[in-house]
């Protein structure tokens, strides 16, 4: 049966092997220029690379993001860039500008995905974007999954959709506050997410209390898996360059099994509702469906002062396994004692109670801070342990988390 892909972010290379192993169709990452998220670690030359022929390694696909609105000096080396890009296999290219879509056609043959920032919101702009050469639609927030199927129906070419992650509340991410308030250009890769801070109103009846008012709630699309396939929309897109390797493990597992579960006819409700209870885990602001069954309303505006909330916290990711240790990267503070979980690829999550820590010296610990690298020696759970792969994530069980 047919499946839409997953679509997954990365951040940096392990982002990227994180997306990939945990069961994404296809990355989108960004370079050192010419993106929308200057912020995030973004990947060099050789990373791109390196990260190319990891992803193909396992059918998977990248996309690099070329999306933010240039100025004319910032052209200066697209053209050489372009020609990397497609000398080492990249799958396409994201464009919000013409004048790049431009130089995009004029300087390679990389497929070229139409940015959500270009607000393509029918099918008549769907139309004349297919007639300059783009062939995939990454058709605005704003757009409904019906609307997107009949976008694809009218215009015969691909149409990829946000399913997941955080949302922007200007009209198809055309902000322009932190221009004014930081001398950031939100729409060359500048956001600092001015949205998102709490603002002090002084009215008649309301002084000096901070509040959020222009925050949107997180999106989530795992009740509409069915709609996605109905309407036949190619590629579903979870949002998250900036996020953490834990939220990208986690949103891809989701909803591969979601996809997978649905096109074998095994997608329940109670299924849904195990798979909606891990996507809580993971820091987040409260969730809405969006715009993707109806237009966005005042609900899906986040009023909370926290910036977001989750059942755990990412502890670290596994970087190496021996025949004797789990060798694991701290992100958090780990001690003797606590309890764990580790997240496979497939299969129920494991929860465990540390018993022993070792240096990467071979030193016996009682704890060990954050950017550590800490070893777990398998003979303490041989039975669990053994399991554990490369790139597995590993969290705070929720008993050990501060709420």
């Amino acid at each position: 049966m047919w499946k839409p892909e997953i679509l997954a972010p990365a951040k940096n290379l392990e982002r990227l092997k994180v997306a990939v192993t945990y069961g994404a169709d296809a990355v989108y990452v960004g370079g050192q220029k010419y993106g929308l998220r200057t912020r995030a670690d973004n990947l060099s030359d050789y990373e791109l690379e390196n990260g190319v022929r990891f992803a193909h390694q396992s059918d998977a696909k990248v996309y690099i993001t070329l999306n933010a609105f240039l100025h004319d000096d910032d052209f200066e080396g697209l053209t050489e860039y372009c020609q990397f890009l497609e000398s080492i296999g990249v799958d396409g290219v994201i464009v919000s500008d013409l004048g790049v879509l431009r130089a995009v056609k004029n300087s390679s043959h990389l497929d070229i995905h139409l940015s959500t920032q270009a607000s393509c919101l029918n099918s008549y702009a769907g139309q004349l974007w297919k007639e300059f050469g783009v062939k995939r639609l990454i058709v605005g927030r704003e757009v409904s999954v019906a609307e997107g199927g009949l976008i694809r129906e009218q215009t015969g070419i691909d149409v990829e959709m946000f399913i997941h992650g955080a949302m922007c509340m200007a009209y198809s991410g055309h902000c322009t506050i932190s221009n004014f308030t930081a001398g950031r250009d939100s729409n060359r890769g500048g956001c600092i997410q001015s949205c998102r801070f709490p603002y002090q109103l002084e009215t008649s009846t309301r002084q000096n209390q901070p509040i959020t008012f222009m925050s949107s709630k997180d999106l989530w699309g795992i009740e509409q898996i069915g709609a996605f396939f109905e309407h036949q929309i190619c590629s579903l897109k979870i949002e998250g360059r900036m996020k953490s390797s834990f939220y990208v493990a986690m949103a891809c597992k989701a909803y591969r099994q979601a996809i997978d579960a649905y096109a074998s006819g095994k997608l329940t409700p109670a299924l849904v509702t195990q798979i909606a209870a891990e996507l809580e885990s993971v820091p987040h602001r409260d969730y809405s469906s969006g715009s993707l069954a109806m237009p966005a309303g005042n609900d899906s505006v986040y009023k909370q002062l926290e910036s977001s909330r989750g059942t755990h916290e990412y502890l670290g990711i596994v970087i190496e396994t021996t025949p004797k240790n789990i060798v694991l990267q701290l992100v958090e503070y780990l001690a003797v004692g606590d309890e764990i979980e580790i997240i496979p690829v497939h299969g129920e999550i494991v929860r465990w109670q540390v018993s022993q820590l070792v240096s990467v010296v071979g030193d016996r610990q009682e704890k060990m801070s954050a950017g550590n690298v800490v070893c777990i020696p398998k003979i303490a759970a041989p039975n669990i342990l053994n399991h554990v792969a490369k790139l597995n994530i590993v969290r705070v069980a929720p008993s050990q988390v501060q709420i």
